[in-house]
């Protein structure tokens, strides 16, 4: 065998092309994506993204230009992705699950000036003008046809070279594309080396490649030479058949998709002790979700809380903390984040207000939006920028950061602060209670005033709602419950409150 592949942690800034390559060199067949029953190697994949990125070249696409991608997850798109970096180009990866007018927008907005896409999406996008080339990820014939001979030639990546345009998940409002360099990605390839990310790991990830979420672990576990199985759509009882038979090590799952497989009753049956970390991010996780998590599943677990936009991270390392499953970690090393009052001073330990955060994993901007960029900061005394989190919560006196809720889903009623969050966790008691959201809607009486959306196993609302509001203080109870089938969700797990919002406000005006 030849000398291994450089770890991350050694190098003072490398690039993630140049990592692959290390890996092709050193052991070139081993084994680098499974998708289903397709499979390739750090050496056939190497070749691959050179191919990608001469082929971009030869369409005269210079480094920091983009293209954008908008497909299942698959080899190619894999390809597309990391050959694309090769070439020093920036990727927007666009969420299929879109509307067709969005997707549009997004390739519009991002100027990439190729669109690789699939059947799939390419059917809903009958009626939209794409107003650069096409290429489709789902005909192998068609992409072979693509690529061409054409020979890649070595570029230099800088620090500040765009590396990724990732579109916010429209649950605020409109995407906005956030521009991530280099120097960041490279930032989370080193900090994912020290959680034995490496090449004789299997990482297991059932998000799709447009997401942050997934980038969080698909990242290091390219940089560390893992062997990587994707899923392109979650199933739970198929997750954990996966899980066992690839031996998995390393996984990332958002807290729905915990709840989902920690729920079937065949979980305990399965031989889940290869894992030794999982991972989670994007959405609140119950503390007595994770308290399962660590009971029945071996490895570790670790839970981030931070902003696509960068700025600060927190990290729970559950397995370590037992005591401190009700928080989001303290900020990572390097990391500095403060809980701020409405005038925009800092507040101490124990106080609740807006968490910002600074640190060198910050996005470049909002792209083509410095306005919004400008907005979405706050500048200390010192002249340091910090990034706003949009969160309300708390640092406690060890440091542990307990998140209260979004600022916007804050609820006033009668003059009284009520956080959603405080309501859901007592509704997560309930034995019939699968899930529940709780937002704030117009009460002539109050301003605004508690609802609840369910989804129940069993019983009915109206008693639910008696016994949550018999375990609530007087200014928190619910005025009512709505039961659902299920919560709307993004793809990737969040919560999607503006719809449940909206649709009370239809229901309730006779719409």
């Amino acid at each position: 065998m030849d000398t291994p592949a450089a770890d991350p942690r050694d190098l003072p800034f490398g690039t993630l092309p140049d990592l692959v390559r290390g890996h092709a060199a050193a052991e070139p067949g081993r084994i680098a994506f499974i998708v289903g029953d397709e499979r390739i190697d750090y050496g056939a994949f190497d070749a691959l993204m050179d191919r990608v990125a001469a082929r971009l070249q030869a369409f005269n696409i210079a480094p920091g230009e983009r293209i954008a991608v908008c497909a299942g997850t698959s080899i190619p798109y894999a390809a597309v992705f990391l050959g694309a970096l090769r070439a020093g180009v920036c990727v927007a990866p666009i969420a299929p699950s879109s509307t067709p007018q969005q997707i549009a927008a997004m390739v519009a907005d991002s100027g990439g000036q190729v669109f690789f896409s699939d059947g799939p999406v390419l059917a809903t996008l009958a009626d939209e003008t794409i107003a650069v080339p096409v290429v489709r990820l789902d005909r192998p014939d068609e992409f072979e046809a693509w690529l061409g001979d054409a020979r890649f030639a070595p570029v230099e990546i800088a620090p500040t070279t765009p590396f990724n345009i990732i579109y916010s998940s429209g649950t605020t409002g409109t995407p906005k594309g956030i521009v991530h360099s280099h120097a960041m990605r490279w930032g989370h390839i080193a900090a994912g080396a020290k959680l034995d990310y490496g090449p004789r790991s299997v990482t297991l990830l059932s998000t799709p490649l447009y997401s942050n979420t997934t980038m969080a672990s698909f990242l290091p576990a390219v940089g560390g030479g893992s062997t990587i199985v994707l899923m392109p759509k979650f199933d739970a009882l198929e997750y954990l058949r996966l899980a066992e038979r690839v031996r998995m090590t390393h996984t990332m799952l958002v807290p729905v998709q915990y709840r989902r497989v920690m729920a079937l009753p065949e979980f305990d049956s399965f031989d889940l002790s290869s894992t030794v970390m999982k991972f989670a991010t994007s959405a609140p996780f119950p503390a007595v979700l994770k308290a399962d998590v660590l009971a029945r599943w071996p490895g570790g677990l670790v839970e981030y809380f931070g902003m696509t936009e960068g700025g600060g991270t927190c990290v729970l390392v559950a397995h370590n903390f037992p005591d401190k499953l009700h928080t989001v970690g303290r900020p990572a090393p390097g990391h500095d984040m403060r809980v701020l009052g409405d005038d925009g001073t800092e507040l101490p330990p124990g106080e609740v207000g807006e968490i910002v955060g600074h640190s060198a994993a910050t996005m470049l901007g909002y792209h083509g939006q410095p306005g919004k960029t400008r907005e979405a900061q706050w500048v200390a005394p010192d002249g340091r920028v910090f990034m706003r989190t949009g969160d309300v919560g708390r640092f406690d006196e060890d440091g542990f950061l307990t998140l209260m809720d979004r600022k916007k889903d804050m609820i006033i009623s009668g003059g009284f602060n009520i956080y959603p969050s405080d309501l859901e966790a007592v509704l997560a008691e309930h034995p019939d209670v699968v899930e529940a959201a709780v937002v704030g809607v117009p009460s002539d009486t109050w301003g605004e005033t508690p609802v609840a959306f369910v989804a129940l196993r069993g019983g009915d609302g109206a008693a639910v709602r008696e016994w949550v509001n018999a375990r609530l203080g007087k200014t928190q109870r619910l005025s009512a419950i709505e039961v659902v089938d299920a919560l709307p969700r993004s793809a990737i797990g969040k919560v999607l409150k503006r719809e449940l919002r909206d649709g009370w406000h239809a229901t309730t005006n006779g719409s």
